[in-house]
């Protein structure tokens, strides 16, 4: 059976009234994880894995993974609007996201983030239907050596992304390696730098280190702000960019889904390193890169492109060859086991209503996703600055009772 007969299988199944369902259910559900800060992908899956239970095998792989590709989406809005990254591929799409929403570009940039999270969450699974196998059989060279290169070039381009001094920025990097060091070591089991602290045992995680750096500055400044800002109620043309901000996307869209799904092949967790990747290219080739940091469209088109881009791509190796590059496809891959069905090269074969299921249903689920995050971003832009107004208002009231 060939790729298109065994798409259009994976159509009839994906189309059926229940798996459509629960693929909605799975991509509202990772939009709400993305935009709460400090949850997560993994632990929205986790935590509804055992709601699975009950489920036949397609629709429980397709609603966690819905999930898992859904909070690449939402993890952008907060990020945005309010410099809170929701999930840590979102981190880089602070810097810029923000930027663009204190110049009142904050639509362009969720509408921005949103298509190119669809064109790059689509191109992925293209790729995932047409090249998989040559792609898995490449993932699997990976070594101890592919491992310490890709390390490397992670450091490198934190170099580029720079906006400081190269002696700073080695600094930071090397603070960043010891504070990865806490934790139990994966080859020895022995607990490094914990200080007989148990709670320390998992390491320190990215997300509240994320979270600390980005979203409690900012809730702390807010208060202490002297300007009171008007709730706007922008119109639907306000919120899509213009034509010079979709030009300047343009590129950086395509090199981040390219970017985007080929780090996702490789072990660790991709959609976080390949927005900092992404972020650093950008910067690297623009013909202004001052203008990083200040509300760079491609400082936002970019990292979310790569992010979904390689939440897709880490499905390759999970579906051909049954091996985890992390934590979010090794649950995958627990709720295909706890159903009977074993992941591998066997998986096409034996269960093709799954496999094609599966992919067929990653279609219509950034559809889902781009149709709830498009009219999503002007309601939540509204709820933000309300929230800026309230902030605001306390602040001058409590200062107006200690005056009297």
């Amino acid at each position: 059976m060939g790729t298109v007969e065994s798409l259009l299988l994976g159509f009839s199944v994906a189309l059926q009234p229940d798996v459509l369902w629960y693929a909605f259910l799975g991509c509202l559900v990772g939009t709400v994880v993305g935009v709460l800060p400090g949850i997560g992908p993994l632990s929205g899956i986790s935590i509804l894995l055992p709601a699975t239970f009950g489920l036949d095998t397609t629709k429980s792989v397709v609603m966690l993974a819905g999930i898992y590709y859904g909070s690449q989406y939402g993890g952008s809005t907060t990020a945005i609007l309010m410099r809170i990254p929701g999930e840590a591929s979102s981190v880089m799409t602070c810097i810029d996201g923000y930027a663009m929403a204190q110049k009142g570009r904050a639509g362009a940039a969720l509408c921005i983030a949103a298509v190119g999270s669809w064109v790059a969450g689509t191109f992925g699974v293209l790729m995932l239907t047409l090249i998989a196998p040559p792609l898995a059989a490449f993932a699997l060279r990976f070594g101890p050596p592919e491992y310490t290169a890709l390390l490397v070039l992670g450091l490198i381009f934190l170099a580029y992304m720079s906006s400081t001094s190269l002696p700073r920025t080695l600094l930071m990097a090397c603070l960043g390696l010891l504070l990865g060091t806490i934790g139990i070591d994966s080859m020895t089991g022995h607990f490094r730098y914990s200080f007989d602290i148990a709670e320390l045992g998992d390491g320190i995680g990215i997300v509240p280190v994320a979270v600390g750096l980005f979203g409690l500055g900012e809730i702390l400044a807010t208060p202490s702000a002297n300007v009171v800002r008007d709730v706007i109620a922008p119109k639907l043309a306000q919120l899509l960019p213009n034509i010079e901000e979709w030009r300047q996307a343009a590129m950086p869209i395509a090199r981040g889904s390219i970017l985007g799904f080929l780090v996702g092949l490789t072990p660790g967790s991709a959609h976080i390193i390949s927005s900092f990747l992404s972020y650093g290219v950008e910067r690297r080739l623009a013909k202004h890169p001052e203008e990083f940091g200040k509300g760079a469209v491609a400082g936002v088109a970019g990292p979310e492109s790569a992010n979904n881009a390689a939440s897709t791509g880490a499905f390759v190796p999970m579906l051909a060859l049954g091996l985890p590059t992390g934590p979010i496809t090794a649950v995958l891959l627990a709720a295909l086991m706890i159903h009977g069905v074993s992941p591998g090269p066997t998986l096409v074969n034996e269960h093709p209503d799954v496999f094609w299921g599966f992919v067929a249903s990653m279609y219509v689920g950034n559809l889902m996703l781009l149709a709830l995050n498009l009219p999503a971003g002007r309601r939540f832009r509204e709820r933000a600055a309300n929230s800026l107004r309230l902030s605001v208002s306390a602040r001058d009231h409590v200062l107006h009772h200690r005056r009297v």
